[in-house]
């Protein structure tokens, strides 16, 4: 990282930022181009789970190459100057890089869509059995992540 006083060391700042983030942002590769999606996710620790329908492109890609990159952003805000350069932004924010795992037990499949929806403050029991069978759910075992923030004053948290 370029800028090492913006960058986030400290894990409890990065894990409460997985939870605080609203959308998570995969980045996948077909082969030819960079595809990159936004999805609702949940966080435990070392692990990313997200849910999508059995058929698309983003499944056809993460079948092919599991390898992804993601991206989660939270406290954004664009700070207006009198002169260009004193534009800026807030933000904090992390990059990780992973595996995805694309779950077929149906008890793991419904753990990882009571992690998403814990994440969201949802009910996290209560699905409709027929609806597990065919949903997708995917675990994104996370490699390495790192985390960045340029927060107003200084502030971290």
């Amino acid at each position: 990282m370029r800028k090492k006083e913006r960058e986030i060391k400290d894990k409890a700042i990065l894990e409460q930022l997985l939870m605080q983030s609203r959308i998570c942002r995969l980045g996948l590769f077909d082969g030819q181009w960079p595809y990159v999606v936004p999805v609702n996710m949940g966080y435990e620790p070392g692990r990313i789970y997200f849910h999508s329908s059995k058929k698309g492109k983003k499944m056809d890609i993460l079948r092919a190459n599991p390898n992804v990159c993601f991206e989660l952003d939270a406290d954004v805000e664009i700070v207006t100057g009198d002169r260009p350069c004193d534009w800026t932004t807030y933000y904090k924010s992390i990059i990780g890089f992973g595996t995805a795992v694309i779950l077929e037990d149906e008890a793991e499949k419904l753990a990882g869509l009571k992690v998403i929806m814990r994440r969201h403050g949802g009910p996290a029991d209560g699905f409709k059995p027929e609806v597990v069978p065919v949903t997708a759910v995917v675990r994104i075992d996370i490699a390495s992540m790192t985390g960045k923030a340029n927060p107003p004053h200084g502030e971290w948290d």
